[in-house]
Parts: C-alpha cells; structure tokens; sequence
C-alpha cells in the first residue's frame, strides 16, 4: 500500500446521505476546477476527521452523519482508493462540434492553434458554439468554410491601381 497516491483534501463543500450513506463533496488541493471536486463516502476521509469536524460544527443541523467522524482541515490527506479520487479519473463529457448531431449554420471565426486551424462554429437552434479542426470542417461543410472565407476576402488590386492612375 505504500506506493498508493495520496490526495490531499483542502476543504468539505457540501454533505449528503445517498443510499443510507453519508458522503462530503470534496475540494482537492491543487485541483482549482470545480468539476475535479468530488464526492467521497466518510471511510475514504479517515485522515480529514478535523475538516469533517468544522464542517459539522459549521454547517450543523444538516444531515447526521452515519459514522461521527471529524471535519477534515485544508492540510489533512487520505489514501487514494483504486476508485479514488472520482474527478481524476477520465469524465464522460458531453459531445462536441460534429458529434453533438447539430446543423452548422455558420463560422463565426477561426483560431490557430500551433498546427492546426480551428473554425468557431455556431449551431442552428443552439446557443453554444464548439471549435472544430477546420480539416473536418472542409469535408463536412464546405459551403459553409466557402463563405466564411469569401466574406473576408480584401481586394486591394482595383484600389492600388486607382492609386497609381491618379
């Protein structure tokens, strides 16, 4: 067990009991995303009885927890579980750009990232718009990529040669 990661429990944000179990949402130290907070049933914060502690004494009236343990303290660490934290495994995430099944209604700009071009998509009937690989994009809505282009396009030659007439 010596070789187990340990993660380190900065506070307790929240309590609730889900199926007769009591369990705190828990925000890592280090891990400033609040969708890396977590929630982790009382055994798993054995070594945050004090911030377990605080939380109740805080927070009081609330739920009872099923075990009385302490509020944990920012300092305070437990033994990562092979389940443990649930925010450092690998989140479902929703669908993006193409995979959301959503028609493309325009671009709305264009980013490169160091490599690759990536188009601002706005979506029909749909207020979020994705970034998507402009390579994708040129397959999958050429006309669109055309227009896009076509309403940016400078023509400076007919000017230029204005210039050099006069």
């Amino acid at each position: 067990m010596s070789d187990e990661e340990e993660y380190e429990v900065e506070t307790i944000i929240e309590k609730r009991t889900r199926k007769g179990k009591t369990e705190y949402l828990v925000k890592w130290k280090g891990w400033e995303n609040p969708d890396d907070n977590t929630w982790e049933p009382i055994e798993n914060l054995e070594s945050s009885e004090e911030l377990i502690k605080e939380y109740e004494r805080t927070h009081g009236g609330g739920e009872k927890p099923a075990e009385k343990k302490p509020a944990p303290k920012p300092a305070e660490k437990r033994k990562s579980t092979a389940a443990a934290p649930e925010a450092k495994k690998p989140k479902q995430q929703k669908p993006k750009g193409f995979a959301r099944n959503l028609t493309a209604e325009k671009i709305i700009g264009a980013t490169n990232d160091p490599g690759e071009l990536y188009f601002l998509i706005k979506w029909m009937g749909n207020e979020e718009a994705d970034l998507v690989p402009a390579k994708e994009a040129n397959i999958r809505i050429p006309q669109i990529v055309i227009k896009f282009y076509e309403e940016r396009l400078n023509w400076y030659e007919d000017e230029d040669k204005n210039k050099k007439e006069d």
